[in-house]
């Protein structure tokens, strides 16, 4: 019988566990994120400032629709990930086998709704008319090609719950370096513009969900279903919706939040519409440290949950929260000081007017990332432990805050006005999800005293 590789995150040195897990996490976090920002560079070097401020104005738009998926994704691979926990192996062939259905079904309607509703969504961003025809093209390839976005990122959702994050990352290499080798051909030799860029995307992230299949089929047996694995059960969906759904609405709610912000930084045109989007991308991947170590703190709570190992769940979280601080006063400098220097990849240092956009937005929300840290740390503990409602509640504050700052200021003030929207939307997340988490652990330290 093949030997699984599967990762017990129940035993061993919770720190040592956690960081060689969030490694590859981060890195396949900063490849998956390559997609989109491959597209900016090369549209931005080979084509210009228009297509540079088309491309960017969907990053978005994108984080709208595949953080959705990504929700439902992340929100069954965390039952998967309990099951595994607790070595109830049946069971977490069935709910892979639901999840399969419910994402299916899912993509399917988000294909169709979304590309009938293609143009009214982006009039309502306020896309500017001689934009509209490159950004209605790019975002139609991409929502016709959501069936493989989904397929990755369950298959890398369902390796990661069995403490596998290292092989959804050789994928996303694989697929990242053949985005970037296709957006140079179809723009460059073959004259595509924004289209190349999109079908270059496509065709990346189907690789990258076929390698996975492969992959799973030759060394996952654990994960081999079976007919009986989709056999409907009374609850199952009912059990991966309460924590998918939340999930999906806390991604799409923070991204509705942004698409509120970009809308109003498309008022001020293109240059802004530039020199947003590549500070925004640039902030995106110096974040991505934050983002992989939360979502591994889902995994690890996910598994230490089933197994009943609360005080290991107290552990990781308290040494994870450490870690991210650190961080943090890491990317306050580099974002203040460096900022300027990163945008360099989207535009050329003489588009001096787009490189100033980046440079006000960058010193404008550096002292508020202890803040945004946080919230991915305390939103994925709680999911880990099956809590959906108060992280998309968090969300909800987080859009609550969002689109306040940008109603009261955007087209009254500067632009440096509406770069507060996002220091201020991070600090509204914290509020329910810091004194929750506590709540709950407190909840049971005190069952376990009464036991």
């Amino acid at each position: 019988m093949k030997k699984d590789r599967t990762s017990d995150m129940t035993v061993g040195n919770p720190v040592k566990l956690i960081i060689w897990f969030m490694i590859p996490m981060f890195l396949g976090n900063v490849f998956q994120q390559f997609y989109n920002i491959a597209d900016s560079i090369v549209a931005g070097q080979f084509i210009g400032v228009d297509a540079l401020a088309a491309i960017g104005s969907t990053g978005s738009l994108m984080f709208f629709v595949t953080g959705w998926l990504n929700g439902l994704s992340s929100g069954f691979a965390i039952i998967v990930s309990q099951m595994f926990g607790a070595k109830k192996y049946d069971d977490m062939r069935h709910y892979v086998a639901m999840s399969i259905y419910l994402m299916a079904g899912f993509t399917v309607v988000m294909t169709v709704g979304l590309l009938a509703l293609n143009e009214p969504i982006l009039r309502l961003m306020n896309s500017p008319e001689d934009l509209m025809g490159d950004v209605m093209a790019y975002m139609g390839i991409i929502y016709a090609g959501l069936i493989v976005t989904a397929a990755y990122n369950s298959l890398a959702a369902f390796l990661r719950a069995l403490g596998d994050s290292k092989s959804p990352l050789y994928f996303l290499i694989i697929s990242a370096v053949i985005n970037v080798i296709l957006d140079v051909v179809l723009i460059k030799f073959f004259g595509m513009g924004v289209e190349g860029c999109a079908y270059a995307t496509v065709v990346a992230q189907a690789i990258s969900a076929i390698c996975c299949l492969i992959y799973i089929v030759k060394k996952y047996p654990i994960l081999h279903l079976e007919k009986k694995n989709f056999e409907l059960r009374k609850g199952s969906f009912g059990k991966l919706m309460a924590l998918g759904i939340p999930m999906a609405l806390q991604f799409s709610i923070t991204a509705i939040g942004t698409i509120i912000v970009q809308g109003a930084v498309n008022v001020y045109g293109a240059v802004h519409m530039a020199g947003f989007s590549a500070a925004g991308k640039i902030q995106n991947i110096i974040t991505m440290v934050a983002v992989s170590l939360g979502a591994t703190i889902a995994t690890y709570v996910g598994q230490n949950r089933g197994a009943g190992r609360m005080d290991r769940v107290r552990e990781g979280v308290r040494y994870s929260w450490i870690m991210l601080l650190v961080w943090s006063v890491i990317e306050m400098v580099l974002m203040y000081f460096f900022g300027k220097y990163f945008t360099y990849l989207f535009i050329s240092p003489s588009e001096t007017e787009v490189v100033a956009v980046s440079v006000t937005y960058f010193r404008t929300v550096f002292w508020a990332y202890p803040f945004l840290c946080t919230i991915f740390l305390f939103r994925n503990a709680l999911q880990g432990m099956g809590y959906g409602l108060v992280p998309m509640l968090g969300g909800v504050f987080e859009l609550v805050a969002r689109a306040a700052i940008v109603f009261l200021v955007a087209g009254k003030t500067s632009f440096t006005g509406v770069c507060l929207a996002d220091p201020m939307a991070w600090i509204a997340a914290l509020i329910p999800l810091i004194p929750y988490y506590y709540y709950v652990m407190k909840k049971y330290k005190k069952q376990s005293l009464i036991q």
